[in-house]
């Protein structure tokens, strides 16, 4: 028996990779030098920005700097959650068009089958018919 349901549920996904959909999506809270800022990866890169650019005006390069930085993991993630719904998209689109040329290239294939079936029986034809003349010459 187990100790307890605890242990069960440390893995909460299983082994399932995430969804890069859900990266885009979901909202965040991230700690950054002026307290939780919460929000969206875009919501959470536009607050940064913003505070990079007042920190900027007001004289305090060291500050904006750091909330640039901060701005800068967020469009990393965002832009790699792009990549894989891209990629993935890509995927599907190419697997559509291959199931469809497959689909015609069988197609294709089987009415070589055919045409070599008829083949093949013109050549039965043709090896009785040469048999009945080789017994009419005897």
């Amino acid at each position: 028996m187990r100790p307890s349901g605890k242990s069960r549920n440390k893995n909460r996904n299983n082994g399932r990779r995430p969804n890069p959909g859900s990266v885009i999506n979901r909202v965040f809270d991230s700690a950054g030098p002026e307290g939780k800022v919460r929000g969206t990866p875009q919501q959470i890169i536009d607050k940064y920005q913003s505070l990079a650019q007042d920190s900027q005006l007001s004289g305090d390069r060291v500050s904006a700097e750091n909330f640039q930085q901060h701005s800068e993991h967020y469009a990393r993630l965002l832009l790699e959650a792009q990549k894989a719904i891209a990629e993935k998209s890509a995927a599907q689109e190419n697997m559509a068009e291959n199931g469809h040329t497959s689909k015609e290239k069988a197609q294709s294939d089987n009415s070589e089958v055919k045409d070599l079936s008829d083949v093949s029986s013109l050549k039965e034809q043709n090896e009785n018919i040469s048999l009945e003349q080789n017994i009419d010459r005897a």
